[in-house]
Formats: structure tokens, C-alpha cells, sequence
């Protein structure tokens, strides 16, 4: 599985995250649109999902986020693949 974030920033006024989730057996695909609660999208083999976030949970709003871009990133797409692997654990 490969997660990346495909865009950031705001919606309306709603801060959000959109990951795409490549890698995915069609198994695993049917098993997150039917069991997360987040706006999700499948584009032919790629999981488009879409977390939103109230503010003060935001990731990148720091100070430090702003500098540091590409670690924060990093680090979102790290766990966000984390967190997928042990949902899918469950299946």
C-alpha cells in the first residue's frame, strides 16, 4: 500500500487532508469505503479519501509545519498508512 497526500488546505471553511491509497486489492478497497466514515472516492484502483479537521487538530497549521513542509507531510502519509494497515487487520 502506498499513501500520499494529493491536496491540502481549505474547504469552505473546513481544513482538510485528501490522501490517495494506491496498492489496494479489490477486497481491501470494498472493506474501507464500507467501513470508514470519511468522505471517500475510488478513482479505477486508487482510494481517494478525504479527512477533515476541526481547528487545533489541523497538522499543518504550526508554525513549524510551515517551514517544515515536506517532514509534516511525510509524517501524515506515515501515519495515515499505519493506521489503514491495522483497520485492515480487521478484515
Amino acid at each position: 500500500m502506498r499513501v500520499n497526500i494529493s491536496d491540502y488546505g481549505d474547504r469552505g471553511d473546513k481544513k482538510f487532508i485528501e490522501y490517495s491509497v494506491s496498492g489496494l486489492s479489490e477486497m481491501q478497497l470494498d472493506y474501507l469505503k464500507t467501513n470508514l466514515n470519511e468522505d471517500i472516492v475510488v478513482n479505477g484502483d486508487v482510494l481517494v479519501l478525504t479527512m477533515y479537521f476541526r481547528d487545533g487538530l489541523y497538522p499543518f497549521q504550526s508554525d513549524v509545519a510551515k517551514i517544515r513542509l515536506d517532514d509534516f507531510i511525510a509524517r501524515e502519509e506515515i501515519e495515515m498508512n499505519v493506521f489503514l494497515s491495522s483497520f485492515l487487520e480487521d478484515m
